[in-house]
This record gives structure tokens, sequence and C-alpha cells, in this order.
């Protein structure tokens, strides 16, 4: 396997290119730069602000009301939903390294973060329009579906931007930031959205649940916390500039520079190539763990329905501590340590959860199951910062989505394929066991990229 080595030049140009350190904005180089905390601040905010999409539009509030039988029998919500969501993530994975890409080359990361952002925000706000009736199901699945595709474009140049705002000695730091921030920010909103607007018959304003109008405001309070913590971001953080690579080239050429990219990652630097590959696979596990969990614990340990959402913040506590712990290690032992230790600590929490019975048992070994989750999402998000430069992290990231696009069949088909052998739900856990143990074995093989300690200003 050929020694990584942060100066090689970029695969899909023959040039020289300069190392990750050399995207530092400031005029006295990279050497001199010093961590910003405004900037930090901003760039957090922005997933604190974006769990009004993931947290309450994709997984607890709005998605479950197009799965409600108002929209019709048979879960025809359900259905049309994900199957627009899979065209989706097709639609994804088929652009998004190249959406990166053409960023970086033109030095505008910020402005596409901006605009796709402000897409997402517009068509929150437009599912207010979604009334509980068959009519407007297309209509719902649609505004869900396009806005998962634009917020996972922001995605793209969110994640970039790490390598804008952290030092290479708090690049681990950073990213556990960001990562806890959003799950703090998805504790605090549904709170108050469960305060404001769920629970009970009247609301917050005067609102009641007649034409399921308590849940269709979500959407625009959702839209409006979006914008307001997206904004500091926005006005706070600088437009990297240094990125620009060479002018404007055609969407063709676009991915002849991808294909290039790819076959020379696999040529000159199979660290990141294997990187990619490896955490495709354990993350489709460990976003596993939070898409089934809760379905595990009502029909397999006996979890009240009602105390589902109370789990889902219990959740959310300890994966963000887990996410701010692992960040601060990360900067000190390397991201790969705090992977796999992370990655044990999944494995051995589903072997003894799996093998226990109960509502007790579930809360327990299920928490410590979400507090290994935010570890394992910040480190690799800081992984592979350390294994790229500024000028290429949007396209670099791109492939990062696509990757984790390509792979993300594997759990639910191995989780389906166990239930239908055995016919228990349990079965579910072996199979996700079976995904993260596969990632973590790719994963040795991979070199955990460090710091240059005299770049490492705190």
């Amino acid at each position: 396997m050929p020694r990584m080595n942060h100066s090689t030049p970029p695969a899909s140009e023959p040039t020289s290119a300069p190392g990750p350190q050399a995207g530092a904005t400031d005029d006295a180089g990279p050497l001199a730069r010093r961590l910003n905390r405004k900037h930090v601040t901003a760039w957090a905010l922005w997933d604190w602000g974006s769990a009004s999409f993931n947290a309450v539009m994709v997984t607890f509030v709005f998605a479950t009301y197009l799965a409600s039988d108002a929209f019709g029998p048979d879960d025809r919500g359900t259905q049309w939903l994900t199957s627009a969501n899979a065209l989706g993530g097709l639609l994804i994975a088929l652009t998004a390294p190249v959406i990166g890409q053409r960023s970086d080359r033109g030095g505008r990361r910020k402005l596409w973060l901006g605009l796709n952002t402000a897409v997402v925000i517009v068509l929150t706000a437009l599912c207010f329009l979604v009334r509980p009736q068959e009519s407007y199901l297309l209509l719902g699945v649609v505004l869900i579906a396009a806005a998962n595709v634009a917020f996972e474009f922001a995605g793209v140049n969110y994640n970039a931007m790490l390598l804008q705002v952290a030092t290479p000695g708090t690049i681990g730091k950073v990213s556990g930031i960001g990562w806890g921030a959003g799950y703090v920010g998805g504790i605090f909103l549904l709170l108050v959205l469960y305060v404001g607007f769920i629970a009970g018959d009247t609301h917050w304003f005067g609102i009641t649940n007649e034409d399921a109008m308590n849940v269709r405001v979500v959407a625009l309070f959702s839209a409006l916390w979006f914008l307001v913590f997206a904004l500091p971001l926005l006005f706070a953080v600088p437009e990297n500039r240094t990125g620009g690579r060479g002018g404007k080239v055609s969407v063709l050429e676009s991915y002849r520079i991808l294909l290039r990219t790819v076959t020379g990652l696999w040529r000159r630097d199979r660290n990141t190539f294997w990187f990619l590959v490896s955490s495709a696979v354990f993350r489709d596990g460990v976003g596993a763990v939070f898409a089934y969990g809760a379905i595990l614990g009502v029909t397999v340990y006996g979890v009240d329905p009602a105390d589902i959402l109370i789990f889902g913040i219990a959740a959310n506590i300890v994966a963000a501590a887990g996410s701010f712990l692992g960040g601060w290690i990360d900067d000190r032992v390397g991201p790969k340590r705090v992977i796999l230790g992370s990655l044990v600590g999944l494995i051995v929490s589903a072997t003894i959860v799996f093998f226990l019975d109960g509502t007790t048992a579930f809360w327990i070994f299920g928490l410590a199951l979400c507090f290994f989750v935010g570890p394992v999402q910040s480190a690799s998000r800081s992984f592979l910062g350390r294994l790229t430069s500024e000028e290429r992290a949007g396209e670099i990231y791109g492939l990062y989505a696509t990757t984790g696009r390509a792979v993300s069949f594997m759990a639910p088909a191995l989780i389906s394929v166990a239930i239908a052998l055995t016919g228990d739900s349990r079965a579910m856990v072996p199979a996700i066991l079976l995904v993260l143990v596969l990632g973590m074995v790719l994963l040795l093989r991979v070199r955990d990229p460090r710091a240059d300690e005299r770049l490492g200003a705190r």
C-alpha cells in the first residue's frame, strides 16, 4: 500500500499543489494562523441550526406526519417518501463530488453553501402548505426529498469549510464542536416544539390540531430557526479565495477531472481511497443505529411509543457529549484511534443489548450506543480533513458523500434479510454488527493522519 503524503499532487491535476495547511487565508501564512473562535462559533451555529431539518423535518416530526394515515392507507406515505429519498440519494451520489469540485475551483464555497441553505429553508417553509389530505402527499414528498438533496449539497461545502476555520492542531476539536452543536440544537428545538406545538390539543399563539395546523406551523418555525443560525457563518466567515484552481470548465470536463481524481487516489493515495471505502461502510452501520433504534426499542424491548421521543432527546444528549469528548481526544491521539475505540464501544454495547431483555437494558445500552455514535461521525470528518487540502476539500468531501450513498443500502438490506430469515426484529442487531465489524476491519489498513505539531496553534 503506497504511503500517503500530504504533498502528493492532486490526482486531477499534474501540477504541484500545496498540502493541507496551505489553504490558510491569513497573509502571515499557515505557520502563523491561529484558531479564530469567532469563526468556529459561527461555523458550529450552522450545525446547530441544521437540526431543524435533520431532527424535525426528516426524523421526528414532518416525515412522521407524511407517513401517517392522513395521506392514505397501506403505508403509502412511507413508500412514496422512501422512493423519493432513494432517487434523491442517487442524484447526490452522481453529482456531489462535481458540486464540491466546482466550488473549489471557483473559490465560491461559502456562496454555494449559502445558496443551498437558502433552498433548504424555502422548501422547509413551503411544507406548511401540505395539508392532511391524499392530494397533498406528492407535494410533501417532493418538498422533503428536494430539500434533502439541497441539504447534502450544502453539507459538502460546510464540511469543506472545516479546514478553513480550524487549525491542524484543533481540527478534531472543532469537528466535535460542530457535531455536538448539531445534537444539542436538536435537543433544544425538539423540546421547544414539543411544548409549544406537539403536546396537548391547544398550542402557542392559539394554534390547534385542526387541519394539522400544529404540525404544519412547525415547518415555518424550523425554516426560521435554520435561517437565524445559518446567518452568522455567512456573515462572519470570509470566502476562501485561495481555493480557485484555474478557470471555469464544462460539466463534462468536471466529470473527467473527477474520474482522474478517483483513479489518481487509487494509484497515488491509497490511504485516502481506503478511508473513503471504510468510512462509507461503518457510517452506514452507525446510521442504522439511529435509524432503527426506536423501532427496536418499541418492538423488541417494550418501550412505550410515547416514551420514544424522550429517548430520542436523551440519545441526542449523550451523542453530543460523545462528540465533544471525542473531538478533544482526537487532537491528542489521532482520529483513527477515536473511530476504532468508538466502533469497539458500539460493537460491545450492541452485543450486550442483543442478549438482554426489558426496557431498562435498552435504555442503558441503547444510550451507550448513542454515546459512541457522535465520536465516529466527528472523527470521520476530521480524519478526511487531515487527508486533504483546503484547495481540494470540496471535491473530496463530495466523494465522502458519494461513497456513503453508494453503500447506504448495506445495513437496510442485511436487516431485511435477517428479519425475513428469523421472523424476529431482534435480528437487526447482528445485521448492524456485521456492517460495523466490516467497516472496522477495512479501517485497520488505513494509516492515522497526524497534524504537524509545529502547526498545532490553539
